[in-house]
């Protein structure tokens, strides 16, 4: 079981309006909308996305790093630096 699998329908619905969002976004490129609009709107889908990956990483280190962690040994070590690695990337972007 992952972590997010209590969550999984939130996310995917959440996934689903910001795929809508994007198809806009081609819509209003398509459409030669105005440059700054077309940047509020990829400004706004790119937070939804953040939200989402915030709210996975709080999914995985509640579930899948504590339970690695509560059994120990390598594999806990392994989560940790795995959840880490996960931030770094998400602190980049």
């Amino acid at each position: 079981m992952r972590g997010y699998t209590q969550d999984k329908d939130a996310y995917l619905k959440r996934l689903r309006r910001i795929e809508g969002q994007v198809r806009g976004l081609q819509r209003m490129v398509e459409d030669d909308t105005y440059c700054i609009d077309v940047l509020t709107q990829i400004s706004a889908a790119t937070r939804a996305l953040q939200a989402v990956a915030v709210g996975l990483l709080e999914d995985h280190l509640g579930h899948c790093v504590t339970e690695a962690i509560e059994h120990g040994g390598p594999e806990a070590e392994a989560k940790v630096k795995e959840a880490a690695e996960a931030v770094s990337r998400l602190v980049r972007s």
